[in-house]
C-alpha cells in the first residue's frame, strides 16, 4: 500500500516546497523505497502552456507530452523515478473532469459539490499518480489561507483519514523571517499558518523553517511549543548557495528518520554520498566560464530554471564553475553586438512571440561570425536557421511566419501535421487553440554520420519538445548549398531536429528544435551540454593564449 507525505506551505510563496519536497523523496529513495511526487496546482488553468514565463516561470514537459509545474523538474533531478502527465494536475483540470462527469449524467441527477465531488476527483487524481510505489510525495502548491487551496487541503485531509493510521504524514514550510531592527527571528507567522493548518483540521508532522540563517534551540522550542509539534520535528531549513546542500541539511535533522517512524517504514539507512561528492564538485570548481543567454525573460531566472541547471550540471561534468549572465535581446542593436566578444559561450534560448527576436538574430550572426561556441535551444535554432538564410544564402528577408506572416523567404513555418510522443497524428493551423498546437513530449530522430551532432548522441536522439514552428522543409536544400548541416531529422515526418556548422568553419556551432534541459540531471548531466560547456572552455584557452601557441585542452 502507497504511504503519502502531504507538503504544504505558509506565511508566503516561493519558499522551496519543491526543492523540500525533492530533497525529502532523495533521502527516501537512498534508504532504498520507492518513491514519486505528485505536484498539486490549485489554479484554474488546465495546465501552465498558456501562462507568461513572468507569471508562473518555466513549463516543464515531460516523456509523454505533459505540460506542467517547473517543480517537476526538479523532481526528476533529485530522484530517479520520471514524472508523467500523472504527476501534476491543476484545479482547472479536477473541475473540467467533474464538469464533465455532470454533463454527462455520472452523478445521477445530484447537486455537484465542493465537498464531496471536487475533493473525491483531487483523491483520485492523486491516487493514479501515486499508484505502485512504497510512498508518495505530494506536493500542494499555495499558500496555507489562499481560497483556491483550500478544496485541495480538504481533499488531503479526507485522503490521510480514508488511509488509515500511519499511512500519511503532513510537512509543513513555513517562514521565520529575521527583523534586523529587533536584531531577532520572529516566530509568530509560522504561529498563524499552522493555526490555520489545525482550524482546518490537520496537525503538521514536521515544521520546515526556513530562514536566512539556522533558527537557533531556544526558537525552535517556542515553536514546538505554540504550534504542538515535537520538538524533534522543527528542522531550520536555512540558505544554501546550492540547492545539492538540502539532503543533508534535512538528513542530518532527522526528516527522514521522523517520516519513517511515521509512517512505520523499515529501511536502511540512508546513503547520502553521492550527494556529498556532488556538492564538493559544485563548490571546488578547477575551472570557470561565462555564458551569454540571450533571450526575453531575463528578468526572471525561473523562465530558464532546467536550462540554468543543466548548465551547472555539464559544468560539474567539466569541473568547471558555470556562469550564466542574462543579456536582454532588445537590448542588441546593429553596432552594439561587440558587447557579446567578452563571453565564453553565446546561448539563445526557447520563447515565443516577435519580442527581442532581431537581437537573438543578431547574437547567432555574432557567434557564427566571431567563431564564439552557440548553442540555440528551439527559438534559438530557428534563429540561426533564419540568419543562415539572409547573410549566407542569400534570402532577403527571410524570417519566421511567426513573427512575419508576409515574409518573402519563410525559412520557420507552421505545419499542419505531425505525429505525437503517443503515436497519436495530431493537426493544427494558426486558429488552433494556443493550448492544442505544440509538438510536444520524446520524438525520436535519426542522426547524420560524421556530424558533430553524431559525436555528441550517436545514430538516434530522442528528446522532448515544446513548440508550434518548423523549418521549412522547401528550403532546406538552399540553406545546405548555403553550408548549413542538417544534422538531425525526425524519423516520421523528416522535420529537422538539429543545425550545425561544420567544425572547420566553426569550431562549436548547434542549434536543436527540441529543449535537452529537460533530461540533464546533477549525475549524468547530458551529453550535448557537456560538449558545449568544453567548447567553452576550449574557446576561453584559445583566446587567452600566447599568440601562436593554439587550442589547449582543459578539461
Amino acid at each position: 500500500m502507497t504511504k503519502f507525505v502531504f507538503v504544504t506551505g505558509g506565511v508566503v510563496s516561493s519558499l522551496g516546497k519543491g526543492i523540500a519536497s525533492a530533497s525529502l523523496a532523495a533521502i527516501l529513495e537512498s534508504r532504498g523505497l520507492k518513491v514519486t511526487l505528485i505536484k498539486l496546482d490549485p489554479y484554474l488553468n488546465v495546465d501552465p502552456g498558456t501562462m507568461s514565463p513572468f507569471q508562473h516561470g518555466e513549463v516543464f514537459v515531460t516523456d509523454d507530452g505533459a505540460e506542467t509545474d517547473l517543480d517537476l523538474g526538479h523532481y526528476e533531478r533529485f530522484i530517479s523515478t520520471r514524472m508523467k502527465r500523472a504527476n501534476n494536475f491543476t484545479a482547472g483540470q479536477i473541475y473540467k473532469t467533474v464538469l464533465e462527469k455532470e454533463r454527462r449524467g455520472d452523478y445521477l441527477g445530484k447537486t455537484v459539490q465542493v465537498i464531496p465531488h471536487v475533493t473525491n476527483e483531487i483523491q483520485d487524481f492523486v491516487r493514479r499518480g501515486a499508484a505502485n510505489v512504497d510512498v508518495a510525495i505530494v506536493e500542494i502548491g499555495g499558500t496555507v489561507g489562499d481560497i483556491e487551496s483550500l478544496p485541495f487541503l480538504e481533499a488531503v485531509r479526507q485522503l490521510s483519514l480514508r488511509s488509515g493510521a500511519n499511512n500519511s504524514a503532513f510537512v509543513h514550510l513555513t517562514y521565520v523571517p529575521y527583523i534586523a531592527a529587533a536584531g531577532e527571528l520572529k516566530t509568530k507567522p509560522t504561529q498563524h499558518t499552522v493555526e490555520k493548518m489545525r482550524a482546518i483540521g490537520i496537525q503538521p508532522d514536521a515544521l520546515l523553517c526556513r530562514a536566512d540563517r539556522a533558527v537557533p534551540d531556544e526558537e525552535r522550542d517556542k515553536i514546538s511549543l505554540f504550534t504542538n509539534v515535537a520538538p524533534a520535528g522543527v528542522i531550520s531549513m536555512w540558505d544554501v548557495d546550492t540547492i545539492y546542500k538540502v539532503p543533508r541539511m534535512l538528513h542530518e535533522q532527522g526528516l527522514d528518520e521522523l517520516i519513517c517512524m511515521k509512517l512505520q517504514l523499515l529501511t536502511k539507512p540512508a546513503d547520502l554520498r553521492r550527494w556529498d561528492h556532488l556538492v564538493n564538485e559544485v563548490t571546488h570548481p578547477k575551472h570557470e566560464v561565462t555564458i551569454a543567454m540571450c533571450g526575453k525573460y531575463t528578468e526572471l531566472s525561473d523562465s530558464y530554471k532546467s536550462l540554468n541547471e543543466a548548465l551547472r550540471h555539464a559544468g560539474i561534468h567539466n569541473h568547471a564553475r558555470v556562469k550564466i549572465e542574462y543579456v536582454d535581446a532588445e537590448s542588441l542593436e546593429e553596432g552594439k553586438a561587440d558587447a557579446l566578444a567578452q563571453y565564453d559561450a553565446i546561448l539563445v534560448p526557447g520563447g515565443f512571440g516577435k519580442r527581442g527576436v532581431e537581437g537573438k538574430i543578431l547574437a547567432a550572426q555574432y557567434a557564427r561570425e566571431h567563431k564564439i561556441p552557440y548553442l540555440g535551444i528551439c527559438l534559438g535554432m530557428q534563429v540561426a536557421t533564419i540568419e543562415v538564410a539572409r547573410h549566407l544564402a542569400g534570402l532577403e528577408n527571410a524570417n519566421s511566419t511567426e513573427f512575419d506572416a508576409s515574409t518573402p523567404h519563410p525559412v520557420i513555418a507552421l505545419i499542419d501535421e505531425w505525429q505525437d510522443s503517443d503515436g497519436t497524428i495530431q493537426k493544427r493551423d494558426a486558429n488552433s487553440d494556443l493550448g492544442g498546437t505544440m509538438r510536444l513530449g520524446a520524438q525520436s530522430s535519426d542522426v547524420a554520420p560524421g556530424t558533430l551532432a553524431w559525436q555528441i548522441y550517436g545514430p538516434v536522439v530522442t528528446e522532448r519538445h515544446r513548440h508550434r514552428y518548423e523549418a521549412n522543409e522547401h528550403y532546406l536544400d538552399r540553406l545546405r548549398n548555403a553550408g548549413l548541416v542538417i544534422s538531425a531529422i525526425t524519423q516520421r515526418e523528416k522535420l529537422t531536429e538539429i543545425v550545425e556548422l561544420p567544425q572547420d568553419v566553426h569550431p562549436w556551432f548547434v542549434g536543436v528544435q527540441f529543449h535537452p534541459e529537460f533530461k540533464s540531471t546533477p549525475w549524468d548531466g547530458h551529453p550535448l551540454f557537456t560538449s558545449y560547456v568544453k567548447a567553452a572552455l576550449d574557446h576561453k584557452t584559445a583566446r587567452r593564449a600566447p599568440a601562436g601557441e593554439g587550442r589547449k585542452e582543459t578539461a
